[in-house]
């Protein structure tokens, strides 16, 4: 990896007119490079384990709060909910609703 000698920033080697150029996007240095140089790339993969999901116990979500929200799958009206933050803090927390009938699950993003 080669860094501009003007600004710094990492520089990208093109191909111009059967020419190999340094280029850097930031300041718009350019340098045609000498016999020698090549470019490699180099691709790593990060393997992650499998995450196990344990569906709660059907006693347990009687304790949730229930609402007033059709299901998408069986048009039921009634569902137990839920709230988790998904994303980062400042932004809202995505609420989960169980139907109470068929048990489909799904998100409401806020």
């Amino acid at each position: 990896m080669r860094f501009c000698p003007k600004c710094g920033a990492r520089v990208i080697l093109r191909k111009k007119n059967d020419l190999l150029v340094l280029e850097c996007h930031k300041c718009g240095y350019n340098a045609v490079v000498e016999e020698g140089v090549r470019e490699v790339s180099e691709v790593t993969t990060v393997k992650t384990e499998a995450v196990t999901v344990v569906e709660e116990q059907s006693g347990d979500i009687r304790t949730l709060p229930t609402t007033t929200a059709e299901c998408p799958k069986c048009g039921y009206d009634k569902a137990y909910w839920w709230m988790v933050q998904t994303r980062s803090a400042d932004e809202a927390p995505t609420r989960f609703f169980k139907c109470v009938k068929c048990g489909y699950v799904w998100r409401e993003y806020a």
